[in-house]
């Protein structure tokens, strides 16, 4: 049985913790967070003993420093602002405690890389909750793919964009602060992980352009040259788009619908009829990942074959490399 806690306990932490139920050989048996009340209130909901409802009292992170030191965890789900991962997440390493953190993995590829040296240092599991890559729809895509079911992949374009106006104006969550906020950290990092996957080697921006507004990215759209290939991330808090990514190929492409959750997708190959692609979740979104993270955890792996470290260096390297072509 693997015994996981919870840092934070926001509606993502609540989210992940209805998921983990459905997980054959895990449990959670703690959380932390700032206030005693939420603590409270989140163990209760989830069956959490509420002696290991960790809280910070008068001390800041004193609740997390807690949960650390509990030797009744076998693993943590890092489910705090996006600012606080490389600390916590370093921490929790060096404690010993294999990490499944929410995604992006830190502020930036510096960060990041840090994480991922302390983690083979520690001989510790480290990994970014890229949930997409651990959806059934996205293995079937993957495999299709690698098959040469389109030919030599040529071009790979990734769209999320929502109307997030009002939430982020008014300043009340992390997706407008500056440092921590922006639409590329968010949204971006998704489509940053459908271009890291089918496009390897080196690569540069050819063409940004975005909407920065009181130092935070709210659109952007850049198009990145990957050898010969060519991939494009477009994210926006900002305006509606239809959220997709499409993977081109010598012989054909790949359409996926709502590329951050994916369950249905349109296979078309030159000179034949439309193939859908239909492949709905396990559980839900979360469950691929949280099942993937718990078998590593049970078999002593140091590292996940299918979101390994290099490929969240990666990642935030397409966004670093987008961020620097706005100006930001």
């Amino acid at each position: 049985m693997v015994r996981w806690a919870i840092l934070g306990a926001g509606s993502i932490a609540r989210r992940f913790a209805a998921s983990l139920s459905h997980v054959e050989g895990a449990r959670l048996v703690a959380l932390s967070c700032r206030s005693a009340e939420k603590a409270a209130a989140f163990a209760g909901d989830h069956g959490v003993d509420a002696s290991r409802a960790y809280s910070d009292g008068a001390l800041p992170g004193s609740g997390h420093e807690a949960l650390l030191a509990d030797p009744e965890v076998d693993a943590v789900y890092l489910a705090l602002p996006h600012g606080l991962h490389h600390e916590w997440a370093i921490r929790a390493l060096r404690a010993g405690k294999p990490v499944l953190c929410e995604k992006p993995a830190a502020l930036d590829a510096a960060q990041t890389g840090d994480i991922a040296r302390v983690s083979r240092e520690a001989q510790t599991l480290f990994m970014e909750a890229m949930k997409t890559r651990f959806t059934p729809l996205y293995r079937r895509v993957r495999d299709m793919v690698d098959s040469g079911a389109i030919g030599e992949v040529t071009q790979v374009e990734a769209t999320l964009c929502n109307d997030m106006r009002e939430l982020v104006e008014g300043g009340r969550t992390y997706h407008s602060q500056p440092g921590q906020g922006g639409v590329l950290l968010d949204c971006g990092t998704y489509c940053a992980s459908w271009l890291e996957d089918y496009l390897p080697g080196e690569f540069s921006i050819e063409r940004a352009d975005g909407v920065v507004q009181g130092g935070t990215d709210l659109y952007a759209d850049a198009t990145l040259a990957f050898g010969s290939a060519r991939g494009r991330l477009e994210c926006a808090f900002d305006r509606s788009r239809p959220r997709t990514a499409t993977i081109r190929g010598t012989r054909g492409s790949v359409v996926v619908e709502e590329l951050h959750r994916p369950q249905v997708a349109t296979l078309l190959v030159d000179g034949r009829e439309p193939r859908p692609i239909d492949a709905p979740y396990e559980v839900d979104d979360f469950f691929g990942e949280i099942d993937h993270f718990t078998r590593l955890v049970r078999s002593g792996a140091a590292e996940s074959d299918v979101m390994p470290l290099a490929a969240s260096v990666r990642d935030a390297r397409i966004i670093d490399r987008v961020r620097e072509a706005l100006g930001g």
